[in-house]
This record gives structure tokens, C-alpha cells and sequence, in this order.
């Protein structure tokens, strides 16, 4: 069981670049109990990629969630008021 939601949405833009990606983190349970980290990232606007780890502590998840968020920060990724849908 998770003691607390984690849900991050972060983006990094650059124009000059046409850079403009998206990275989402977050840990939930699955129907077995156990914790997974999902990752998703990719364009904005676009479905992208994503990634599901599983662990069998919460813990182990919320450690790989804030080296990824500190990870992402380093390279510019910032938190947006209100993500935008990937297109389907």
C-alpha cells in the first residue's frame, strides 16, 4: 500500500532548439501489491515513451523517484502549472 501519492510533471523547453519534451514520474500499486515507479516522457503534445520498474518496497521506489527528479532538475526540467494531454 502507498502511504502518500508521488506525481510529478515536468517540462524543459527551448526554441532555439525546438526542444519541448515532457517527463512524468509517479509511483502507484498494482493489483498484486506491489510498488511500481511508471515513467513516461517524450514530446509534448505526442504519447512518447514509458518505463515501469517494480519493487517490493515503497521505499526502493521513492529513492529511484527523487534521483530521477534531481536528475531532471540538473538538466533543466521544470514543473508546469498544467500538463497538457499527449495526443492520441
Amino acid at each position: 500500500m502507498i502511504t502518500q501519492p508521488y506525481h510529478l510533471y515536468i517540462e524543459r523547453s527551448d526554441a532555439s532548439k525546438n526542444m519541448a519534451r515532457y517527463y512524468v514520474l509517479e509511483i502507484s500499486a498494482t493489483l498484486f501489491g506491489e510498488v511500481c515507479l511508471i515513467r513516461s516522457w517524450g514530446r509534448i503534445g505526442k504519447r512518447g515513451q514509458s518505463k515501469i520498474h517494480h519493487f517490493s518496497r515503497e521505499k526502493e521506489a521513492v529513492d529511484l523517484f527523487l534521483a530521477l527528479m534531481r536528475s531532471k532538475r540538473a538538466r533543466g526540467y521544470r514543473p508546469c502549472p498544467t500538463p497538457i494531454p499527449a495526443s492520441t
